[in-house]
């Protein structure tokens, strides 16, 4: 990489043996979302940009600048979402519908400790059980009387692994549905 490489860099370039995220992969994926948002167009939601992900290389940007700059535009996709349905559906059932999502997160994480998420092979790694119930009850008690939880907080959420833990696309179904009630009552 030249100096010029990193003169034109959209975010911090990671050196040495570390690795970050492809460049021309995130510029692209960023570029194809700046043009969705400025036309308005649908084809891309805050979904998309929550679940993007890059391939890990040498010279790659930081990782730590991509994904907060990935929040801001989730958040901006988001906010937008919410400003549409308003305007269709009223502000009522908007709310109605964020409501009955967080109910859904509540149901789920009324069940016992240890026993939340379905566990993987005694022999297969997952998602630490304590870790995970420890996130999941201060989910909770955001949703259930309004404690102090931010979406970054529970985007940043990360477990280490165990033998028969948490299956983890259940775990991460449970944080992107809660970031998307957090962002709906923003």
């Amino acid at each position: 990489m030249t100096d010029d490489d990193s003169a034109r860099a959209s975010f911090p370039v990671v050196t040495g043996k570390a690795k970050g995220y492809h460049r021309a992969a995130v510029d692209t994926f960023l570029d194809a979302a700046r043009r969705a948002f400025e036309s308005d167009d649908d084809a891309l939601t805050a979904d998309d940009v929550r679940l993007a992900s890059f391939p890990m290389v040498r010279d790659g940007y930081a990782v730590e600048d991509v994904d907060a700059a990935l929040a801001r535009v989730e958040d901006a996709f988001a906010a937008r979402a919410r400003a549409r349905a308003v305007r269709r559906e009223g502000v009522e059932n908007w709310v109605a519908k964020a409501r009955a999502d967080a109910q859904v997160i509540l149901d789920h994480l009324g069940r016992d400790r240890r026993h939340r998420f379905a566990r993987t092979g005694f022999l297969t790694f997952g998602y630490r059980k304590d870790e995970v119930d420890h996130v999941t009850d201060r989910i909770a008690g955001f949703l259930r009387d309004g404690d102090e939880l931010t979406v970054e907080q529970v985007r940043k959420a990360a477990f280490r692994m165990q033998r028969g833990g948490y299956r983890e696309e259940q775990v991460d179904a449970l944080l992107d549905a809660t970031v998307e009630v957090m962002l709906a009552v923003r």
